[in-house]
């Protein structure tokens, strides 16, 4: 944040930052891989690529290459096992429900900007009964994360500066994202990381380990200044 900037507005991802979806995608991607004819894959995988997407875990789930004349079919078959069984098993991670409550209790306007697509993010906010001011979905922009179109738009939304404003996500396309639009950023190593990678290498003002973690990194930010 920006030298005598005050935090009026908090900006989430979704999958892995706001919401732990991992439990609604582990078995849709199992079932693909059944009817394919292959066995069962390690849970841990299929989790740690729960942010990259429906392509990524098509080619996860199949070894496919995305570039298979077959591919799109399986990415539809995917997205409608999916949206069979979306928000089933999906929920807010620890501390995340008290910290929503304490930033509306604080007057600070909170959002979430995501690259998963309306028609699944709507349905998933709802079943969790989450009301944020602000949801902005590839959709809705031009170009989808890690451009930061999203987070303006947001922030616009917020109805604060993007001086005045965090952003949280758990893949450096989101920490990349924030630091293009001029967000202070905290990376979420509690998400969805792949093998290899790590929060700690994407250059995130803060980075936030535990999802309980997370009051204690934003609060001050309302009292502090950071450059």
């Amino acid at each position: 944040m920006h030298p005598g900037a005050r935090l009026r507005g908090v900006i989430f991802d979704l999958d892995g930052t706001l919401i732990d979806t991992a439990d609604d995608f582990i078995p849709v991607v199992q079932q693909l891989r059944a009817e394919c004819g292959h066995p069962p894959m390690a849970a841990p995988r299929i989790r740690a690529s729960v942010s990259n997407g429906s392509r990524a875990l098509v080619a996860l789930a199949l070894d496919l290459s995305d570039k298979d004349p077959d591919f799109e079919v399986y990415r539809q078959r995917l997205l409608t096992l999916y949206s069979e069984v979306l928000g089933c098993h999906s929920a807010l991670y620890p501390g995340v429900s008290a910290l929503l409550k304490q930033l509306e209790d604080k007057g600070i306007a909170w959002g979430i900007a995501t690259n998963k697509p309306r028609e699944y993010t709507l349905p998933l906010l709802a079943k969790l009964g989450l009301t944020p001011a602000s949801v902005v979905c590839p959709d809705d922009v031009t170009h989808a994360k890690p451009h930061p179109e999203s987070l303006e738009k947001g922030c616009r939304e917020l109805r604060c500066e993007i001086s005045e404003a965090v952003y949280l996500g758990d893949h450096l396309r989101d920490i990349q994202a924030g630091q293009r639009a001029g967000m202070f950023t905290i990376a979420a190593a509690y998400g969805y990381i792949e093998t290899g990678d790590s929060a700690h290498n994407w250059g995130a003002d803060l980075v936030a380990q535990r999802s309980e973690d997370l009051c204690g990194l934003l609060f001050p930010l309302k009292e502090r200044a950071y450059a």
